[in-house]
């Protein structure tokens, strides 16, 4: 049977819209999701098979999903504004705004640390609870007592989930709200799109369920089956907190599909929204979207995507190797994006979404089958999108 996908595609966009239909050929059983805007005007909003597998419930147009570390990328234009709106400079020390924070190395991390991955906080030493992760002060509790795993600023290793509290308790004590509310009350509610940083109750029905897909499987498996036993892998714990999640991030009524979780702020993972909905932020923070000015200046964004940490990580040294600036996602080898002007985060298991300022392009792929190091689905996407506004390679 040939999938058919739902939704509206511009003239001259069809390419792209071939791309995402084959995507399913790479991961049977998954529903997702595309959504490109360009200029501020919609040019690709689709959507296509299964939201959960479990029921045979399909994805529809209002569809939402678990975006992994595109929070970051939320998170991190959050900070970008409040850099823009001179509250916050990527040089303050973060004790500065977070007294607690000082004491047992951690006085001299500044806010660009938190957002690069350097600040030395990427684990715990002792493993962290679920009922902890569900309550923003024990986590931030950890944080204020934790002592950095290597000097701050020396080096980088990616703070898989302790990002988004570092950022969001900055967030919290320069606006006096979370980082869920904030989102909503600057971007997501003047937008009028769904996104959020702590899902409300009454969504919870609309979230597509997840699973982990063969290829991710065979990667953890290869990478856990590599390990001694009697070594902290430090990379893995940053991302299942010594045991509250599991390396692939899902299990069927658990991790990132349980219900506890979404409504919690997890801003390192946590987020949920709609293709739709990151496309429209994405766009937004480079030009005029739905009413709203561009969130960021030119000058902003330069500061923002200057390269602050590329190469090998502390305790994830092989290639390829990610490149960030203040907590966006850049451009590399790692994770190609539409121009080397883009910016933006992409998410485990597939998930990616950007700015493209050479472009106008803001761009967002959801899916709900999560794959691994192998996945091509949203490259092949992009590509078939440079092909139409971008500059060859």
């Amino acid at each position: 049977m040939v999938l058919e996908a739902q939704g509206d595609v511009a003239p001259g966009f069809e390419a792209v819209a071939d791309a995402f239909v084959a995507a399913f050929e790479d991961s049977q059983g998954m529903g997702a999701a595309l959504a490109i805007r360009q200029h501020g005007v919609p040019v690709v909003d689709l959507w296509a098979g299964v939201a959960d597998a479990r029921t045979g419930a399909t994805w529809t147009h209002d569809t939402i999903s678990v975006i992994f570390s595109c929070t970051k990328g939320l998170v991190s234009l959050l900070m970008a504004r409040l850099v823009r709106d001179g509250r916050i400079a990527y040089d303050d020390p973060v004790a500065r705004y977070w007294p607690e924070f000082a004491g047992q190395g951690r006085d001299a991390i500044t806010i660009g640390d938190i957002l690069s991955h350097r600040a030395g906080l990427s684990a715990f030493r002792d493993p962290v609870t679920l009922d902890e992760v569900l309550d923003w002060p024990a986590m931030i509790r950890r944080l204020e007592t934790e002592e950095p795993l290597w000097e701050p600023g020396t080096g980088h290793s990616y703070h898989a989930l302790t990002h988004g509290w570092l950022a969001g308790e900055v967030i919290r004590r320069v606006t006096g709200v979370s980082v869920g509310q904030h989102l909503r009350d600057v971007l997501a509610d003047p937008l009028g799109v769904d996104a959020w940083i702590g899902l409300p109750e009454s969504a919870e029905s609309r979230v597509a369920h997840l699973r982990a897909g063969a290829d991710l499987m065979r990667s953890i498996d290869a990478w856990l089956g590599g390990k001694d036993p009697a070594v902290i892998d430090w990379a893995e714990r940053a991302i299942t907190l010594g045991g509250v999640f599991p390396p692939e991030l899902v299990v069927d009524d658990g991790a990132f599909n349980d219900p506890r979780v979404h409504r919690a702020e997890v801003p390192g993972a946590g987020g949920i929204a709609s293709a739709r909905a990151l496309a429209t932020i994405w766009s937004a923070a480079i030009v005029p979207t739905d009413g709203m000015p561009p969130i960021l200046s030119a000058s902003t964004i330069e500061l923002a995507t200057r390269t602050r940490s590329d190469g090998p990580q502390v305790f994830a040294p092989l290639p390829p190797w990610a490149r960030w600036g203040m907590g966006f996602q850049l451009d590399s080898a790692a994770r190609r994006l539409l121009t080397p002007s883009a910016f933006g985060h992409d998410g485990a298991g597939g998930q990616v979404a950007f700015a493209d300022p050479q472009t106008g392009i803001g761009f967002a792929f959801l899916t709900n089958v999560l794959e691994g190091d192998r996945d091509r689905r949203a490259n092949r996407i992009v590509d078939a999108l440079r092909q139409i506004v971008g500059p060859p390679r």
